[in-house]
């Protein structure tokens, strides 16, 4: 039972955090624009691009950072749901199955949409990094329960 809290803690942790980073975007690409020059090019290139365009975007027309708001958001929500499994992983399974099918959409949405936004191939290949890495800890917490599920019903 422990290593299902402390992973899905870990998980937690790691939804706020990838979420919170939504808000100050313009100032981490800012941070970031200060080491170009010890980034490979077409990373260089990216980051003085995406820096570019919400620079402009901020100064111009701010209300478009809403979106990014509501993304983050939307992280911390979504984090809020694993307080389910944390109470009773065997009742709220569904929220691991849930997560699992969510890290497998990453990848189509990235690899659709990612083109359509103008999203180089290797960017799009580190988002679906973070479906790929994030059902990793998911499929553990699962298989956990389903092993404590099995105890439980083999006491009764």
């Amino acid at each position: 039972m422990l290593k299902i809290r402390l992973t899905l803690i870990f998980f937690i942790i790691a939804l706020v955090l990838s979420g919170v980073t939504a808000f100050p975007i313009e100032t981490e690409l800012h941070a970031l624009m200060a080491h170009r020059g010890q980034m490979p090019d077409w990373l260089a290139t990216f980051i003085g691009t995406a820096y570019e365009g919400i620079s402009f975007a901020n100064s111009r027309y701010p209300m478009l950072s809403y979106g990014n708001d509501w993304l983050a958001f939307a992280h911390i929500v979504i984090a809020m749901a694993f307080i389910g499994p944390l109470k009773d992983p065997v009742r709220n399974i569904w929220v691991i199955e849930w997560a699992m099918l969510a890290c497998v959409a990453v990848i189509p949405l990235a690899m659709i949409a990612g083109p359509i936004r103008s999203i180089p191939f290797y960017w799009r290949c580190i988002d679906c990094s973070f479906g790929i890495i994030g059902i990793l800890p998911l499929w553990m917490v699962r298989r956990w329960i389903k092993q404590r599920e099995s105890a439980l019903i083999g006491a009764n």
